[in-house]
C-alpha cells in the first residue's frame, strides 16, 4: 500500500485493498480510466470505477457565472479511494432488487427516478443483502464533485460550456452565452452521452443524483474527508437534471429537499468503499 505524504496530510491509499472482489462478475483496467470492476444481478451488469484519492477545490470561484452563494470555494483532500458507479442506477437493477419501477420515463437502461433519499437507502441495503460483501452506499458531496470534476476546474468536466450532445439538460436555457439546444423533456439512457475523463457517464444532467449527507454550508478553510452536518432537514442532490438550465448542472451546483421526497428528476449513483454513516429516517416517507 502506497502512502503519499502531502502538507503533512496522508492519503491513506492509492489502489483498492482487494481487487477483484469476491462478487465481481467482470473487472478490468482500462489504459485511459483505471480499474473498473462489475456486478450481475437477475441478468442485470452494474460497473463501477475506482476513484483515486487526491485534493480538489470544491465549490466555485467567485467569477463564475450563475454560481450560488452556498458554493464557497474550498480545498478538500480525500484520503482515500473509493469505487463509483459508471453510471446512475437503472431501472432494471431497481427492478432486479426491488421488484417494481417507480420511474415515469420507463426503460430498462433509463436511470430509475421519482426515488427519495430514504427509497435509495433502502435499495442499498437490500442489495447488499443479497450481495454479501458488495456494501453498495450514497456517495459524500465531496466524493462526488471530486468525481464528477475528474481533474477539472472549470465549471462542467467538458469546459466552460456544454452542449446538449454532451449533457441531457433544457437546452432552451444554455449557460451564459452557450447555444439554445435540445429540451428532451425526459430521461436518456445511462451510458449513452458522453464520459468524463474518469470514465463516468451523465455527471451532469439526466437526473439529479442524491449524496448520503445533510445540506450544510461548506467551511472556510481546508477540510479533509467531509462528510456533511450530523443533523439537517435536508440531504444534498447533485448534478442537475434534464428539467434543468444550463447553470444549474455545473459541477459545483448544490440542491436539496427533505430524504422523504420523490421527485421526477430525482434519481440515485451508488459508491463502494470506506462506510459513511447513513441511516433511514423512520417515518420520513
Amino acid at each position: 500500500m502506497s502512502i503519499i505524504h502531502d502538507a503533512n496530510i496522508k492519503i491513506i491509499s492509492t489502489m483498492p485493498d482487494q481487487f477483484p472482489m469476491a462478487w465481481a462478475s467482470e473487472w478490468g483496467v482500462d489504459k485511459k480510466y483505471g480499474l473498473w470492476m462489475s456486478f450481475t444481478l437477475d441478468t442485470v451488469t452494474q460497473r463501477l470505477r475506482w476513484i483515486k484519492p487526491g485534493r480538489f477545490m470544491m465549490g466555485s470561484p467567485e467569477t463564475e457565472p450563475e454560481r450560488y452563494d452556498d458554493e464557497l470555494l474550498h480545498e478538500v483532500v480525500l484520503t482515500k479511494g473509493f469505487w463509483l458507479a459508471e453510471t446512475a442506477c437503472t431501472q432494471g437493477l431497481w427492478e432486479a432488487v426491488m421488484g417494481n419501477n417507480p420511474s415515469r420515463f420507463k426503460g430498462k437502461r433509463r436511470p430509475v427516478e421519482q426515488v427519495s433519499w430514504n427509497d435509495c437507502v433502502s435499495f442499498l441495503e437490500k442489495i447488499n443483502n443479497l450481495t454479501p460483501g458488495l456494501d453498495l452506499r450514497l456517495p459524500t458531496e465531496a466524493e462526488w464533485e471530486y468525481a464528477c470534476r475528474a481533474g477539472t476546474k472549470t465549471p462542467f468536466n467538458f469546459g466552460d460550456n456544454i452542449t446538449t450532445e454532451q449533457v441531457n439538460y433544457n437546452g432552451n436555457y444554455p449557460y451564459k452565452d452557450g447555444n439554445k439546444g435540445k429540451f428532451r423533456e425526459e430521461t436518456v439512457n445511462t451510458g449513452s452521452l458522453p464520459c468524463n475523463d474518469w470514465g463516468l457517464h451523465e455527471m451532469h444532467g439526466n437526473v439529479l443524483e442524491w449524496c448520503s449527507g445533510w445540506k450544510g454550508d461548506y467551511p472556510t478553510d481546508n477540510v479533509i474527508d467531509p462528510v456533511g452536518p450530523d443533523s439537517g432537514a435536508d440531504r444534498g442532490l447533485r448534478g442537475g437534471s434534464w428539467f434543468d438550465g444550463g447553470g444549474l448542472v455545473r459541477s459545483a451546483y448544490r440542491d436539496w429537499l427533505e430524504p422523504g421526497f420523490r421527485v421526477v428528476h430525482f434519481g440515485f449513483r451508488f459508491a463502494r468503499g470506506h462506510q459513511v454513516k447513513q441511516e433511514k429516517i423512520s417515518g420520513a416517507d
